[in-house]
C-alpha cells in the first residue's frame, strides 16, 4: 500500500518533495504534504498559510487548516489521529493516506469543487463543524507540547546522551584502568613468585654448595684397652661429681633465699607489732632484748648448717656407692663385646671400605656438577645485572619525563592562576572605570544644568557613591516596592540608606552642610549629655540579666604557643625535630594525632576510673574522647569524605588538654585554613574575634547620649598562639624537593638487592606517603588560596607572624628557628612577670585606696542650711508674693544672666551653689569667716557622683524601650527630612534647567519674516531692466524697503511682547512659593523632631528621678507641642481633622517686612516690578521662619520653667511637715534660730490667707534624737542632690536643643536665600537673553534694508538669496533667485596664416638640442 501511496504522490500528484516508504511517516507529520495533496485539488484554499517548518506552532497550525477540509471530505479523523501522526507512529499517516485517496478518487468522479460541496452542507452542520474545529484546535493545543518543550527535551536529550557517552568514556577509562592495575598487579605478582623462586632455589644450592664442601673423615677405631676404659670412667666419674656439686649449690642457694625472706618478714612482723607494744616493751630493755633475738637467731644459723652437711655427707656417700655398682657393670659389659669378635665383622669393615670408595667417586663428579652450576649462576647474576640496569636506566628516563611533565603542569596551573588573577582585576578595574566614567558623565550632565557651578553636597554624595562601590545613576524607581524587590532596587535602597547615614552624621557632628556659622562656633556647647547617658546606662544594666563573673583566677602559664606553616616540603618537620632535641617543647602533627585517635578507637581506649566523671554518670565501657573522634573520623574517611575543621580542631583541642600547663607546645602545619584558624581561637581562648567585633561595631552606633565613664572600647583578646613561623619558599622549590625525595628513595630501592635488605629499608621510611607526586600539585595550590586569608588573619591585631626564608640549608633553618623560640621564650617570660607585678600593684592600689568618708558639714550648719533653705524657699516667687527688691535681686539677675522667661528666677539658679549663695546675706555677721574652699563639683562633670538610689523593678523595662524608641524616631525622621531636602536640591536644579531651556527654545522659534524678505525680493527683481536707472523708480523701491523694515519691525516687537509674557508666566507660576512652603516645612519638621526630642528626655528624666524618689511618675495629659506647618493649597479644612496645626502661606504685610541688604544688592539695578512680589513674599517667608524659631524655643524654655516650677512646689509640700518637726529644737538654740523661722511664718501666714491650716509651729514641741536628726538631714541631702542632678541634666538639654533649633533656622534661612538667588538669577538671565534676541533681530533686518538701498542705487538685481531668519542675515550663495544669463557663443576654430620658416636663432636652438639628445649624431 505505501507504495501504491509514494507512487501516487510523486508520480501523479507531484508533490513538492519525494516520499519514500522509509520517510513516509515522518514526510507527512508537519501535515504540509497533506495540505498539498489537497491544495493540488482545489480544495485547500488557504495553502499559503501552511509552514514547512517542524516546530510545533507550525504542525499546530497545519493541522488546523486540514481539519474541516477532511472533514468534508468524509475522511475520519480527530486529535488522536493527528497526535499519532504528529507523533511518527507506524501506520497512522499511511491510513489516512489511503482514506484520504479513496475520497479524493470519489470527488473527482462526482466532479464537484471545494465550494460547491460546502455550500451542499446545511447550515446547522456548518455550525457544528466550525465549533468541532475550534474544540479540535484546542485539545489539539493540549495534546501537542510547545515549541519550548520540545527545545528542552531536545536539548536534555542531547545532554542525557553527551552525559552518557561521558559516562561510557568515564566507565571505559576506569575498566581500563582497572585492567592495567590488575594486570600490573599480577605482573608484580608473578615477579615475586619468580624472584621467590630464584631465591630459594639459589639458597638451596648455596647449601647444597656448603655441604658438598663438608669433607667427611672416618672415625678412627676405638681403643679397647684397659687404660681406655679406665680413662673412661674417670671421665665418667668427674661429670656425675660435677652435676652433684651443681645440684648442691642450686640447694642451698634456694636455702639461703627462704632463709633471707623468713628474717625480712619477722622484721616487717616487728616493725608492724612495734608501735601496738610500745608499752610492753618499755618495761624491759632493749639491748637485751636485741641482744636474746640475735643469740637466736645464730643457733638457728648454725642448726641449719650442721644440719646442711649431714645431708650433704649423706648424699655424698649415696652417690660413691651408686657409681661403683655402675663401674661394675661396665666393666661386665666391656668383658662381653670384647669377647664377641667374630668373621662378619671383618666382612662388615670391607664393605665399608668399599662403600667409602664408592663414596669418594660420587664426591668427585658432585663436585665437577657444582662447578657447572656457579658458572650457570654466574652468567644468570650477569644477565639479571644488566636487565636490572637497563630497567633503572628507563625507570630513571621516566622519573625525569615525570618530573618535567609535573613541572609543566604546575607551569600551567600557575599561568591558569595568573589569568583568573588578571581576570578578577581586570573586571574590577573596569567596574572602577565604569564608575569613573558614570561619575564624570553625571559632573558633566549637571555641570550643564547649573552652569558649571555643581553644589559641594552633590559633588560629596557622588563621591560616597563612587568610594563606596556604588553606581551615581538611577538602576530602579523605588517609589513602589513589591514584597520581593529586585537587584537594582536593594541596590538604590543601599544608596538611599548611605547618603541618608552620611548627612545625618553631618548633622549630628555639625559639620559639612551642617557646619556652624561664625556667629555661633564661640558658643558651641557640649557634645554628650553625660547625666543623660549615665540615666540610660544605669537603666540598660537594670533592665538586663546579671552577668555572672567568673570567681575563678587567672593562670598565668610562662608556657610558650606556637605553629610552623609552609608549603609541602618546606622544612616544617624536621625543623620540629631538631628544635625538640634542645627545648622541652610537645610537636603536634594532625596526621599523627588524627591516626592516634583512630587507633585508640580501634584499640577500644575507655574512660580511666581516676577519671572526673562521677561513677553514677558515667555509662559502662565509655570511649574516651580521642577515641570517640577517631571513630566519627574513620567513619568519614570510609565513606571517601574528608574530615570537617571541626572535628580537627577537636582532635587538636584534645592533644592540647592533654600537655602540662607550663609545658611548651607547636603545632606542625596546622591551621591550614581560615575556619580552622577561627575555631581553633574560639575553641582555645573561648572568644570569636569577629564576633566581638561586630558587638563593638554595634556598640559604636550613634546614640544622642553616652555614658563617658563606660564608653570605653573592649580590648580584642589576645590571639592563641604566642608565635607564628611561616616557613617560605617558592614553588619550584618545593616541586625541586619533592623530586629529590622522590629520586633518592627510588634509587634506594633499586639499589637493594636482597629481599629482607630491602624490606628493612621499606621499614626504615615508611613516613614517605606513595601518594605525594599525585597530591603535590593540590597541596601547593591550597596553600597559595588559603595563605592570604590566614596572614590577614595572624596579622590583626597583633603582628604575631614571623616569615623565614626556608631556601636556605637544613642547619642554618633549624638554627634560625631555635633562636626566634628562644626569643619568644623569653619574651613570655617577660610579659607573665609584668603581669604579675601589675595585679600586685592593683591589689595593693585597691586595698589603699579605700574610698574616703565623705566630709560631714560643720556641726551647726545642717540646721543653718535647713533655716537658709526654708527662708529661701517663700523668696522663689517674690513677683506674685510681693516681696522685697533686695530678696529677689540675685535670682532675678541670673535669670536675666540665663536668659529664661517670666519664671526666671527659680530657673537662673546654679546647681550645686544653692545653700551658699542664701547664707551670706541673711547671718553674714554671726558666722565667723570661714577659709575659702574650692567650689563644689558640678553636674555632669567628671568629680560629680552620681545618685545611683534604688528604683523600681518596672522601671528600666518602660523606660529602656521608651528611649528606644525616641532614638529610633529621632533619627529616621531627621534621616526622612534630609533625604527630602537632599532630593529637592536636585528636583531644584532640574526645574530650573527646564524653565531655562523652554524660555531659550520660545525665542528659537520659528517667524514669518523670511516670507516677507522672499515676496519683496522677487518684486524687485521682476522690474524691467529699462526702469532701474529711473529716479521714481528708485524712490518707489526705497518706499518698499521701509514698508518691508516696518513690517519686520513690527514682527520683532510681537515677539518680544510674546517673551516678556513667557518669562512673566514663569516668574508668577506657583512653583517658586510651592518650593519654598515645602522647604520651610522640611526645617520646621526637623525642629519638631527636635522639639519632640527634648519632651521625650524630658519626660525619661522626670519618670526616672522620680523613681527614685519613690514618687509616682506624674501623668502628662497635655499635648505634645506641635510647630505649626505651612499650608500649601486652599482647602479649608477643619482644625479637628488636623494632626498638625497649619498656618497661612503669608503671614505678615509686605510693609511691615525690612528688606534685606544681601537681598537688595541682589534685586539691585534696573528696576524690575516683576520680581517686588518675590522680595516681599522672601521677607515674609523669613519672618515666619523667625516666628517659628522664637515660638520653638520659648516652647523649651517654657517646660524648663514649668517643670522647676514643679519641682519648687513639691519641695514646698515636703518641707511643711519637716518644718513642724524641727521647729522645737531650734526654738531653744538662740535667738538667731527664731529670727531666721520668721520667714516660714510669713509663708505660712500667706498660705493661711488662701485657705490653708494654721501653721504647725503652735503644736506641743517634739524632741528628735541625734540619729533621727542625722537622717533626716541625709533625706534631704539626698533629695537636693537628686535636684541638682534632674536640674542640670533638664538644663544641659534645654542648652543643646536651643543650639539645634538656631543652626536649623540659620541654615533654614540661607537655603531660602539661596534658592532666591538662583531663581532671580535665572530670571535676569532670561531678560538678557530676551534683551539681547531684539537687538540681534533688530540688527538684521538693519544689514537686510542696507543691503536691498545698495542694489537699488547700484540699479543690479539681487540675484543670491536673502536669507533673515531670527536674528540671523546672511546673503546665501547657494541659492539663486534667477538663472545667470548664458553665455557668449564660442568663435569657430580657424586656424590663423603664419610664416613657417625658421629663423637663425631658431635653427641654433634646434641644433643645440638636437646635440643634447645625441651628441655623437647617433
Amino acid at each position: 500500500m505505501s507504495e501504491i501511496l509514494c507512487q501516487w504522490l510523486n508520480q501523479e500528484l507531484k508533490v513538492s518533495r519525494t516520499v519514500s516508504p522509509k520517510s513516509f511517516a515522518k514526510a507527512f507529520s508537519t501535515g504540509y504534504l497533506i495540505g498539498e495533496v489537497l491544495h493540488k485539488f482545489e480544495l485547500q484554499g488557504d495553502f499559503s498559510e501552511f509552514s514547512e517548518s517542524r516546530t510545533s506552532t507550525a504542525k499546530l497550525n497545519n493541522f488546523s487548516r486540514l481539519e474541516p477540509t477532511l472533514h468534508l471530505l468524509g475522511v475520519q479523523f480527530d486529535q488522536n489521529v493527528a497526535q499519532s501522526i504528529i507523533t511518527e507512529q507506524p501506520g497512522a499517516a499511511t491510513k489516512l493516506l489511503y482514506q484520504l485517496y479513496i475520497a479524493l478518487q470519489r470527488k473527482k468522479k462526482s466532479g464537484l469543487t471545494g465550494l460547491e460541496m460546502q455550500t451542499m452542507q446545511p447550515l446547522t452542520n456548518l455550525r457544528l463543524q466550525n465549533m468541532r474545529s475550534e474544540a479540535f484546535r484546542e485539545r489539539l493545543k493540549i495534546l501537542i507540547p510547545r515549541q519550548t518543550d520540545f527545545n528542552l527535551m531536545r536539548v536534555t536529550y542531547r545532554f542525557q546522551e553527551k552525559y552518557r557517552r561521558m559516562r561510557e568514556d568515564v566507565d571505559r577509562v576506569h575498566s581500563e584502568k582497572l585492567e592495567r592495575m590488575q594486570k600490573l598487579s599480577e605482573e608484580q605478582r608473578c615477579f615475586n613468585i619468580e624472584k621467590q623462586r630464584l631465591s630459594r632455589r639459589r639458597q638451596n644450592e648455596i647449601m647444597a654448595q656448603i655441604q658438598a664442601a663438608i669433607i667427611q673423615i672416618p672415625k678412627p677405631a676405638s681403643n679397647h684397652t684397659l687404660k681406655a676404659l679406665e680413662a673412661q670412667k674417670m671421665m665418667k666419674k668427674k661429670k656425675g661429681a660435677e652435676d652433684v656439686a651443681n645440684e648442691i649449690k642450686k640447694f642451698e642457694a634456694l636455702i639461703k633465699k627462704d632463709l633471707q625472706a623468713k628474717e625480712s618478714a619477722s622484721k616487717t612482723s616487728v616493725d608492724t607489732t612495734g608501735p601496738m607494744t610500745t608499752d610492753l616493751l618499755n618495761t624491759y630493755s632493749d639491748d637485751d632484748y636485741i641482744k636474746k633475738i640475735q643469740k637466736r637467731l645464730e643457733e638457728d644459723a648454725f642448726a641449719r648448717e650442721q644440719r646442711e652437711k649431714r645431708r650433704r655427707r649423706l648424699l655424698m656417700d649415696q652417690l660413691i656407692a651408686h657409681e661403683a655398682q655402675e663401674e661394675a657393670y661396665r666393666e661386665e659389659q666391656l668383658i662381653n663385646r670384647l669377647m664377641r669378635q667374630s668373621q662378619q665383622e671383618r666382612r662388615i669393615a670391607v664393605q665399608l671400605m668399599h662403600v667409602r670408595h664408592e663414596k669418594d667417586v660420587l664426591w668427585q663428579n658432585r663436585i665437577f656438577r657444582e662447578k657447572q652450576y656457579e658458572e650457570r649462576r654466574l652468567k644468570d647474576f650477569q644477565d639479571a645485572l644488566d636487565r636490572e640496569a637497563a630497567l633503572a636506566k628507563q625507570a630513571k628516563i621516566d622519573f625525569e619525563e615525570q618530573i618535567l611533565r609535573e613541572k609543566e603542569i604546575h607551569e600551567q596551573i600557575a599561568v591558569e592562576r595568573a589569568q583568573a588573577r588578571y581576570k578578577k582585576h581586570y573586571a574590577v578595574c573596569a567596574e572602577i572605570l565604569d564608575q569613573i566614567l558614570d561619575l564624570s558623565t553625571k559632573v558633566a550632565d549637571y555641570r550643564m544644568l547649573t552652569n558649571n557651578l555643581i553644589p559641594h553636597k552633590m559633588m560629596h554624595d557622588w563621591k560616597e557613591l563612587f568610594f563606596n562601590g556604588k553606581p551615581i545613576y538611577e538602576q530602579a524607581s523605588i517609589k513602589q516596592i513589591a514584597a520581593k524587590p529586585t537587584e537594582e532596587q536593594l541596590i538604590e535602597l543601599e544608596k538611599r540608606d548611605l547618603l541618608d547615614s552620611n548627612d545625618y552624621d553631618d548633622y549630628k557632628n555639625m559639620v559639612g552642610e551642617w557646619a556652624l556659622p561664625e556667629e555661633m562656633a564661640e558658643n558651641l556647647p557640649p557634645s554628650n549629655n553625660c547625666i543623660l547617658g549615665h540615666v540610660l546606662h544605669r537603666l540598660v544594666e537594670k533592665s538586663l540579666p546579671p552577668q555572672v563573673e567568673s570567681t575563678e583566677p587567672e593562670l598565668l602559664s610562662s608556657s610558650v604557643k606556637g605553629c610552623v606553616l609552609g608549603k609541602t616540603f618546606s622544612g616544617k618537620t624536621t625543623t620540629l625535630k631538631s628544635l625538640q632535641k634542645d627545648f622541652p617543647v610537645k610537636i603536634l602533627s594532625i596526621d599523627t594525632l588524627v591516626q592516634e585517635a583512630i587507633q585508640a578507637y580501634h584499640d577500644n581506649e575507655k574512660v580511666s576510673e581516676a577519671s572526673s566523671i562521677p561513677q553514677e554518670d558515667r555509662k559502662e565501657d565509655q570511649l574516651t574522647v580521642r577515641a570517640q573522634l577517631g571513630a566519627k573520623s574513620e567513619q568519614l574517611l570510609k565513606k571517601g569524605k574528608s574530615i570537617p575543621d571541626m572535628l580537627l580542631v577537636n582532635i587538636m583541642v584534645n592533644a592540647i588538654n592533654g600537655i602540662p600547663v607550663n609545658q611548651n607546645w607547636i603545632l606542625d602545619g596546622f591551621p591550614m585554613t581560615l575556619n580552622q584558624a577561627q575555631l581553633l581561637e574560639e575553641t582555645l581562648t573561648g572568644c570569636n574575634r569577629y564576633l566581638m567585633e561586630a558587638e563593638g561595631k554595634a556598640a559604636q552606633i550613634s546614640t544622642l547620649a553616652v555614658d563617658p565613664t563606660t564608653s570605653k572600647e573592649v580590648p580584642l583578646p589576645s590571639s592563641a598562639f604566642d608565635f607564628v613561623i611561616l616557613l617560605d619558599i617558592s614553588d619550584n622549590s618545593s616541586l625541586s624537593r619533592m623530586n629529590d625525595v622522590m629520586a633518592e628513595e627510588f634509587s634506594r630501592v633499586i639499589s637493594h638487592e636482597d629481599t629482607s635488605e630491602h624490606a628493612a629499608a621499606e621499614s626504615q621510611h615508611v613516613d614517605v606517603d606513595p601518594n605525594l607526586r599525585d597530591q603535590i600539585q593540590h597541596r601547593i595550590i591550597g596553600f597559595l588560596d588559603n595563605w592570604p586569608l590566614l596572614e590577614q588573619w595572624f596579622s590583626e591585631p597583633e603582628n604575631i607572624l614571623i616569615r623565614i626564608n626556608a631556601e636556605i640549608d637544613k642547619n642554618s633553618l633549624c638554627q634560625k628557628v631555635k633562636e626566634i623560640f628562644a626569643t619568644e621564650i623569653m619574651k613570655k617570660k617577660n610579659k607573665v612577670e609584668k603581669r604579675l607585678e601589675e595585679k600586685e600593684a592593683e591589689k595593693k592600689a585597691a586595698s589603699l585606696a579605700e574610698p574616703p568618708p565623705p566630709t560631714p558639714p560643720l556641726p551647726p550648719e545642717p540646721e543653718k542650711e535647713k533655716e537658709t533653705h526654708q527662708q529661701r524657699d517663700p523668696s522663689k516667687t517674690p513677683p506674685a508674693k510681693g516681696k522685697p527688691q533686695s530678696e529677689t535681686s540675685p535670682g532675678k539677675q541670673e535669670s536675666l544672666q540665663d536668659g529664661k522667661g517670666k519664671k526666671g528666677s527659680p530657673k537662673g539658679k546654679p546647681p550645686g551653689g544653692k545653700v551658699q549663695v542664701k547664707k551670706s546675706p541673711v547671718g553674714s555677721t554671726d558666722i565667723p569667716p570661714t577659709p575659702v574652699a574650692p567650689p563644689p563639683p558640678k553636674p555632669g562633670s567628671e568629680e560629680w557622683v552620681y545618685v545611683n538610689e534604688p528604683i523600681p523593678e518596672e522601671i528600666p523595662s518602660f523606660l529602656v524601650p521608651y528611649w528606644e524608641l525616641i532614638e529610633n524616631s529621632y533619627i529616621n525622621t531627621i534621616k526622612t527630612i534630609l533625604r527630602h531636602l537632599r532630593e529637592d536640591q536636585h528636583e531644584v536644579l532640574k526645574y530650573l534647567y527646564e524653565i531655562t531651556t523652554s524660555f531659550q527654545e520660545f525665542l528659537r522659534r520659528p517667524d514669518h519674516k523670511q516670507d516677507f524678505v522672499a515676496q519683496w525680493q522677487a518684486d524687485f527683481n521682476s522690474f524691467p531692466d529699462d526702469l532701474w536707472e529711473d529716479e521714481e523708480t528708485k524712490a518707489e523701491l526705497h518706499q518698499r524697503v521701509n514698508d518691508l523694515r516696518d513690517r519686520l519691525w513690527d514682527i520683532c516687537d510681537a515677539r518680544k511682547e510674546e517673551a516678556e509674557q513667557e518669562r512673566l508666566d514663569i516668574i508668577n507660576e506657583s512653583w517658586l512659593q510651592d518650593s519654598l512652603g515645602i522647604t520651610m516645612n522640611h526645617f520646621f519638621s526637623l525642629m519638631q523632631a527636635e522639639l519632640n526630642r527634648f519632651q521625650d528626655t524630658k519626660k525619661l528624666l522626670q519618670d526616672y528621678y522620680r523613681a527614685m524618689e519613690r514618687k509616682i511618675p506624674i501623668d502628662d495629659s497635655k499635648r505634645f507641642t506641635r510647630i505649626p506647618l505651612i499650608r500649601l493649597d486652599s482647602k479649608d479644612i477643619s482644625e479637628n481633622q488636623l494632626r498638625i496645626p497649619l498656618v497661612p502661606r503669608i503671614s505678615i504685610s509686605p510693609e511691615t517686612g525690612v528688606p534685606r541688604p544681601k537681598l537688595k544688592a541682589i534685586l539691585k539695578g534696573k528696576i524690575d516690578y516683576s520680581l517686588e512680589n518675590v522680595q516681599t513674599n522672601f521677607e515674609a517667608d523669613e519672618r515666619l521662619v523667625m516666628d517659628t524659631w522664637q515660638q520653638a524655643s520659648l516652647a523649651i524654655s517654657n517646660m524648663v520653667a514649668a517643670e522647676i516650677h514643679q519641682r519648687l512646689i513639691e519641695e514646698d509640700k515636703e518641707n511643711q511637715p519637716a518644718e513642724s518637726k524641727e521647729k522645737s529644737p531650734q526654738m531653744s538654740t538662740n535667738k538667731k534660730g527664731k529670727k531666721e523661722n520668721e520667714p516660714p511664718k510669713n509663708k505660712k501666714e500667706d498660705k493661711h490667707g488662701k485657705g490653708k491650716s494654721p501653721p504647725v509651729a503652735e503644736a506641743a514641741p517634739v524632741v528628735f534624737t541625734a540619729e533621727e536628726i542625722a537622717e533626716i538631714e541625709k533625706k534631704n541631702e539626698l533629695r537636693l542632690r537628686i535636684k541638682e542632678e534632674h536640674l542640670a541634666a533638664l538644663q544641659f538639654e534645654e542648652i543643646a536643643t536651643q543650639f539645634r533649633l538656631e543652626l536649623i533656622k540659620s541654615k533654614a534661612l540661607s537655603v531660602l536665600e539661596d534658592l532666591i538667588t538662583k531663581v532671580v538669577d535665572i530670571y535676569k538671565l532670561m531678560e538678557k537673553w530676551l534683551g539681547e534676541r531684539y537687538l540681534n533681530e533688530m540688527s538684521s533686518v538693519e544689514k537686510l534694508t542696507e543691503v536691498a538701498r545698495y542694489h537699488i542705487e547700484t540699479a543690479t538685481k539681487i540675484q543670491n538669496e536673502l536669507y533673515l531668519n531670527q536674528e540671523d542675515f546672511f546673503i546665501n550663495g547657494d541659492i539663486k533667485v534667477f538663472p545667470d544669463p548664458p553665455l557668449p557663443k564660442r568663435p569657430p576654430p580657424v586656424e590663423k596664416e603664419e610664416d613657417g620658416t625658421l629663423t637663425i636663432e631658431q635653427l641654433d636652438n634646434l641644433r643645440d638640442q638636437f646635440l643634447d639628445m645625441a651628441p655623437k649624431g647617433r
